[in-house]
């Protein structure tokens, strides 16, 4: 292992499972790593609802190998944040959390990657890498409304438990799962829950079943509904809505702006990484994945930017394999490069030395220049 403020081998920028995953595929090829995470282990992860059930199989979430034993059909958050834990423990994995990455550049002549830090309690730093891989996901960055009031104390873009609206009134924004799951959750846990959505129905990917218990808790006025609305602006105890040009007051003790997370595209671009105006997926090789900007690769969702639901844990997992794979590759060509540096400078040393031999016509050191060969 290489100093910690000298050039690391690759530095991966993301604690989540694409993160986590390409660390182990790092570390089994013997290279200098090392994981920098802003928030917590799976930040992600840590930030869902606390009574949250993974729409998928445990197997279908491990990586490295590692089992994921659990009792149930689906996992549960709280088991999730077990298992990644014990990933990052079983592996001993390089990871240094509650350090943010502000910026991605390329360094002084041209060679390595430097990467502005900051510390949790605002301290600044740097790092520098041969490889960068950008594990960000998106969840760290919702869509916002941009209305009034979206700031305030009782406004969020995160739910993570019903247990503290008990006997409030409480808006919830959207109408994907995020916010079908929160509403459910909210009615359980003895809120009074009114959903507003833009679209005319609930989304048509909500899972099948999740759909039927929150289309018939809305038929039943379980949960108020708001469909085809806007917000206009968020006050101290209410929202205020539209809908075909008239306007609707909402009584809310709190706010749930459930519509959707996407990819950190000004740590890309600032990188140099092009990225789709439209879709945020940044320009990259479909097999390496590494990015317009050579060096700096992705994993995990960032791949398919807005579009999230295209790569999950299940198929994101494997992406460090492909990377890691990609930056040997380049590391390889770093070193030959680097040994032909070298080569040359001790046949110019050798060259040199053969032209002093000469001039004293010692006949035990003096040899013909060009029995030094070039290469």
């Amino acid at each position: 292992m290489t100093a910690p403020d000298g050039p690391r081998d690759v530095i991966i920028v993301g604690a989540g499972p694409a993160g986590l995953a390409a660390a182990i595929a790092a570390r089994e090829a013997g290279l200098d790593y090392e994981v920098l995470e802003k928030g917590a282990l799976v930040n992600s992860i840590f930030r869902f609802p606390r009574a949250m059930v993974f729409f998928t199989t445990a197997e279908l979430l491990e990586i490295g190998g590692l089992p994921f034993v659990t009792p149930y059909e689906k996992p549960t958050q709280a088991e999730a944040l077990k298992y990644y834990r014990r990933v990052a423990d079983a592996f001993g994995l390089n990871v240094r959390l509650e350090l943010e990455v502000r910026s991605v550049a390329r360094g002084a002549g041209g060679t390595f990657l430097r990467l502005e830090t900051r510390a949790e309690g605002g301290e600044a730093g740097t790092r520098t890498a041969r490889a960068v891989v950008l594990a960000t996901g998106y969840y760290d960055n919702p869509n916002r409304l941009d209305v009034p009031g979206e700031d305030l104390p009782h406004v969020s873009h995160y739910y993570t438990e019903s247990h503290g609206f008990y006997r409030k009134d409480v808006v919830v924004v959207g109408g994907k799962n995020s916010a079908a799951i929160a509403a459910l959750d909210l009615y359980r846990g003895g809120a009074r829950v009114t959903l507003v959505h833009r679209r005319e129905r609930i989304a048509d990917s909500v899972k099948y079943w999740i759909r039927p218990d929150i289309e018939n808790r809305i038929k039943d006025g379980a949960i108020q509904v708001r469909f085809l609305t806007r917000v206009v602006e968020i006050r101290a105890g209410s929202v205020l809505v539209e809908r075909d040009g008239m306007a609707e007051e909402i009584p809310a003790d709190a706010v749930l702006l459930l519509t959707g997370y996407h990819p950190d595209v000004d740590l890309f671009r600032g990188a140099g990484v092009r990225v789709d105006a439209v879709s945020c997926i940044p320009e990259h090789d479909p097999e390496t994945l590494e990015t317009n900007v050579a060096g700096v690769y992705l994993a995990g969702a960032v791949v398919s930017g807005k579009e999230t639901g295209r790569i999950f844990i299940e198929n994101g997992r494997f992406h460090g394999e492909a990377v890691v794979t990609a930056i040997r590759r380049r590391l390889a060509s770093f070193t030959t490069e680097a040994q032909r540096t070298q080569r040359l400078a001790m046949v110019r040393t050798l060259r040199l030395f053969a032209h002093e031999c000469a001039a004293t016509h010692d006949p035990i050191l003096e040899f013909s220049v060009s029995s030094v060969p070039l290469w």
